[in-house]
């Protein structure tokens, strides 16, 4: 696996030329440590973990967010990491497990060297995201950050498109923000599902700035209208600069909101031969 996967990634990075046109002059738009969402490599980790982490260290990742695979203990994941230069700032945790033991996600996240603890989704019936939800997830969300920061931990909830429901003047997603504690509770922007769920991921930058403590980098395919169920397939998760949000004004004013941890998240059946090529661009981009 370990040579097939490096060959698949090479090929992708020779076969990037159009996509570096951007890289003409200019000093650098992306400056940070190039980082992936583990859940990326979620078909490769089960098979050869030693083998995806070699995958990922050649394509020159340093950050990753994630746990530690099935079967293995924090101890030997973290050696494994280490040895090649590969650190986690930010881990997940379940809507679920963080209410009913959030020192669990402490232990979890400490095990690991993470500052951050992040969760990905509210339960709610899909499509009908609530009022109710909302306010049920601040209450746990205020509880739950509170007990991380007590711990040196900060707690972010990660967007995933069915927070903005229409709600008063605004979203249920400004409910969130305005009724969670800034203290106990920040946020992970993922640019695919606020552009999924109908939001302009650049103004919900500038109207929230520093509530904003990682990003998930991902593109939604060209022509595709999103909806609140916070789901799309597959193929519609395209390389960066290739769908229909406007990287480069994204990636200038997460940097200005103070944004320092950004995890490319591909959610294709192309990961393999999309991960390349949305490094090559982050590299490649310029003022």
């Amino acid at each position: 696996m370990r040579r097939l996967t490096y060959s698949l990634c090479l090929a992708a990075l020779i076969s990037t030329g159009p996509i570096t046109a951007s890289a003409q002059s200019g000093k650098p738009v992306y400056t940070f440590p190039i980082g992936v969402q583990a859940y990326t490599y979620r078909n490769w980790f089960p098979k050869d973990v030693v083998a995806t982490l070699d995958t990922i260290h050649k394509l020159g990742i340093t950050e990753m967010e994630g746990g530690v695979p099935k079967g293995m203990s924090a101890e030997t994941f973290k050696k494994l990491l280490a040895e090649r230069n590969i650190k986690i700032p930010a881990t997940g945790a379940s809507y679920e497990q963080i209410v009913k033991d959030p020192m669990d996600a402490v232990k979890r996240a400490k095990d690991l060297g993470a500052s951050f603890v992040m969760v990905a989704w509210i339960p709610h019936q899909k499509g009908n995201f609530t009022l109710e939800n909302a306010q049920k997830a601040v209450e746990d969300f205020n509880r739950v950050g509170k007990v991380l920061k007590e711990n040196g931990l900060t707690f972010c909830y990660h967007t995933h498109g069915f927070e903005f429901q229409p709600y008063k003047n605004g979203t249920l997603f400004d409910y969130m923000v305005q009724n969670t504690n800034p203290d106990y509770v920040s946020f992970e922007m993922d640019i695919l599902w606020a552009t999924h769920g109908g939001a302009d991921p650049v103004a919900l930058l500038n109207k929230y700035g520093s509530r904003w403590k990682l990003m998930h980098l991902k593109d939604l395919k060209k022509g595709i209208k999103g909806d609140f169920t916070g789901g799309t397939p597959p193929e519609n998760d395209v390389v960066l600069g290739e769908g229909q949000i406007d990287m480069p004004a994204v990636l200038k004013t997460a940097k200005k909101v103070g944004i320092k941890h950004y995890f490319i998240e591909d959610e294709s059946n192309k990961e393999g031969e999309q991960v390349p090529k949305s490094i090559a661009y982050l590299k490649n981009l310029r003022e």
